[in-house]
C-alpha cells in the first residue's frame, strides 16, 4: 500500500469500515423508505406531497442534525456522538412502527405526525454519525482525502442495494414495518465495531486552531458558493432518488422493474465510488464534478424522454454515472481546500446538501408530478379527476395545486382488492374504522367507472413523473455550468491543489 493510502492511525482501516456500516444503515432505510411508500399512501390516504414531506423530514433533520454535531464533534468526541447515533437508530424504530395502531386509533394526521417525526430521529441518528465520519476518514486519510470519503460513501449505495432487493423480494408479501426494521441490522455491526476503540480529533483541532478560526472559515466566497452548489446536490441527488423507483416503475409500467433499475444504478455507484482516486488524479476534483453535473443532467432528461424498459436502463445507467462522485468529491474538495475548518466545514457541506433535499428536493419533486398530474388529468377527464382528486390544496413554496389521492389511485390500480380484503378483517374482528369506510362508500360510486377511469389516471401519473424530472434536469444544468466557471478559475491561478496545514496555503 502507497504512503498516500495509509492511516494515520493503526485502527484507521476499522474506523472507515464502522463509518461505511454507518452509512450503509442510513442508505438501506432510505432505499426500503422509498419502496413502501406506496403502501403508506394506499393504508392512510397520503397524497404525493404529503408522501414528499414525509420522506423530506428524514432528510431536513439529517441535515440540521449534520450542522449542529459538526459543531460539538471535537468537543463532544466522535465516539459518544457515535452512540448517541446508535441509540437514536433504535428509537426512531418504534416511533415509525407505532403508525399503524395510531392510525387505527386516531386518524389520517396522527399516523402522519408518527411517520414524520419517526424518519425525523431515524435522521437523527444518521446525522450524528455523518458528522462524525466524514472529518474522521479526512482526518484518518490526509494525503489522499477524496478518495477515501468516495469509499467512505460507498456504504450509501451499498445500502440502497440492500434496501432495494429486499423490497423487490418483499413488497406485496411481507408488512411494511417488518421491511423498514431491517436497517438495525448494518446498526447493530457498526455499534459493534466501534465499541473499544479511541478515536482522532480532527485535523484542525490537532493542528491546535481555535472554534473560532474554525468558524472564520466560512467568510470565504468560494466556500459559500461550495454551500450553494452542493444545496443543488442535495436536491437533484437525494431529492431525485425519493422519487426514481416509483416513477421508473410507472414508465417501464412494473414497480417491481423501477426497483430493479435502482438497485442497478445503485451497483454502478458502488462500483465506481472505489475509482474516484485513480480519476481525481486525472482530471483533478473539480473535473470530476463537472463531467458529473453534464452526466446528471444528460441523464434527466433522457429519463423524461423514455418510453421503454431498454430506454429507462440506457438513460438511468446515465444518470447512476452522473451522481456517483457529486457528494463524495465536493466533501473532499471542502476538507482540502478549508481544513483549518475542521469538522464544521465539512459538516457545513454536508448539513446544507441533507437540508435541500429534505425542504426543496423531495416535497419539490412530489410537488411537481402532483401539479403536472392533475393537470393532464384534469384536461383529459375532468370527471375522473374530481372523482380522483386529494381532499386538500397541496402548496410548495409558493406554488400551490390540488394532487392526486394516493389511496384512491391505489384501489383503483388493483380494482378495490385490498379495499375488500381489509372490510373481511374488519367484519371478522368486529372492528369499525372511519377512514376505511369513508373509502368503500367512495368506491361504491367510482367503482361503476373504473374501466375507463384507470387508463387516464395511469396516464396522468406517467405524465407527472416524467415531467417533474424533465424540469429536475435544469438543476444538474445549472451546477455543470458553475463548476466549469471554477475550473476555469483554477486554470488560471495554475490549477487545483489541496490546502495544507502543515505547509500553508497553496493557491
Amino acid at each position: 500500500m502507497s504512503s498516500s493510502n495509509e492511516g494515520i492511525a493503526p485502527n484507521a482501516g476499522r474506523l472507515l469500515w464502522a463509518g461505511f456500516m454507518a452509512i450503509l444503515a442510513a442508505g438501506v432505510g432510505f432505499s426500503i423508505r422509498g419502496g413502501i411508500l406506496g403502501d403508506w399512501g394506499i393504508q392512510f390516504g397520503f397524497t404525493q406531497t404529503e408522501l414528499g414531506q414525509i420522506t423530506g423530514g428524514g432528510l431536513v433533520g439529517f441535515g440540521i442534525v449534520i450542522l449542529i454535531g459538526a459543531l460539538l464533534a471535537d468537543i463532544i468526541g466522535y465516539g459518544k456522538l457515535m452512540i448517541l447515533a446508535f441509540l437514536c437508530h433504535f428509537l426512531s424504530a418504534a416511533l415509525t412502527l407505532a403508525a399503524t395502531p395510531l392510525f387505527a386509533s386516531s386518524g389520517k394526521d396522527a399516523a402522519f405526525q408518527c411517520l414524520y417525526w419517526g424518519m425525523f430521529l431515524f435522521a437523527i441518528g444518521n446525522g450524528l454519525a455523518e458528522a462524525v465520519v466524514n472529518p474522521l476518514v479526512a482526518t484518518l486519510f490526509p494525503k489522499n482525502k477524496t478518495h477515501f470519503l468516495n469509499i467512505l460513501h460507498a456504504g450509501w449505495p451499498a445500502g440502497l442495494i440492500v434496501g432495494g432487493l429486499a423490497s423487490f423480494a418483499m413488497v406485496g408479501k411481507v408488512r411494511w414495518e417488518i421491511q423498514m426494521s431491517l436497517f438495525l441490522i448494518p446498526v447493530v455491526l457498526y455499534g459493534l465495531m466501534c465499541m473499544g476503540q479511541r478515536f482522532p480529533k480532527s485535523e484542525a483541532s490537532v493542528h491546535g486552531v481555535s472554534f473560532g478560526s474554525m468558524l472564520s472559515e466560512f467568510a470565504a466566497p468560494f466556500l459559500l458558493l461550495l454551500l450553494f452548489i452542493h444545496a443543488m446536490v442535495g436536491y437533484v441527488e437525494l431529492g431525485t432518488d425519493s422519487w426514481i423507483s416509483s416513477i421508473t416503475g410507472g414508465i417501464m409500467a412494473s414497480k417491481e422493474k423501477g426497483l430493479l433499475l435502482f438497485v442497478y444504478t445503485s451497483a454502478l455507484m458502488f462500483i465506481l465510488r472505489f475509482f474516484a482516486g485513480p480519476i481525481v488524479h486525472r482530471i483533478s476534483p473539480i473535473g470530476l464534478l463537472f463531467v458529473s453535473a453534464c452526466f446528471g443532467a444528460i441523464g434527466l432528461t433522457l429519463l423524461s424522454k423514455a418510453d421503454t424498459v431498454m430506454l429507462c436502463v440506457v438513460a438511468a445507467s446515465v444518470y447512476g454515472i452522473g451522481k456517483t462522485f457529486l457528494w463524495p468529491t465536493m466533501l473532499g474538495v471542502v476538507s482540502e481546500r478549508f481544513p483549518r475548518g475542521g469538522a464544521i466545514t465539512i459538516g457545513a457541506i454536508g448539513g446544507v446538501g441533507m437540508l435541500s433535499a429534505g425542504l426543496l428536493g423531495g416535497p419539490g419533486i412530489g410537488f411537481k408530478q402532483d401539479y403536472f398530474a392533475s393537470a393532464d388529468l384534469k384536461e383529459k377527464s375532468a370527471a375522473t379527476y374530481e372523482r380522483y382528486k386529494a381532499d386538500g390544496t397541496n402548496s410548495f413554496l409558493t406554488f400551490k395545486t390540488v394532487g392526486l389521492n394516493s389511496a384512491k389511485v391505489g384501489i383503483l390500480a388493483d380494482g378495490g382488492k385490498e379495499l375488500g380484503r381489509t372490510t373481511e378483517v374488519l367484519a371478522k374482528e368486529k372492528r369499525t374504522d372511519a377512514n376505511h369506510e369513508k373509502l368503500v362508500a367512495w368506491w361504491a360510486g367510482a367503482g361503476a367507472t373504473a374501466a375507463t377511469d384507470k387508463p387516464v389516471v395511469d396516464a396522468a401519473g406517467l405524465v407527472g413523473g416524467k415531467s417533474a424530472l424533465r424540469v429536475t434536469a435544469f438543476v444538474p444544468m445549472v451546477m455543470a455550468v458553475l463548476y466549469l466557471l471554477i475550473l476555469i478559475g483554477f486554470k488560471a491561478k495554475g490549477g487545483y491543489k489541496a490546502v495544507s496545514l502543515d505547509e500553508g496555503k497553496k493557491a
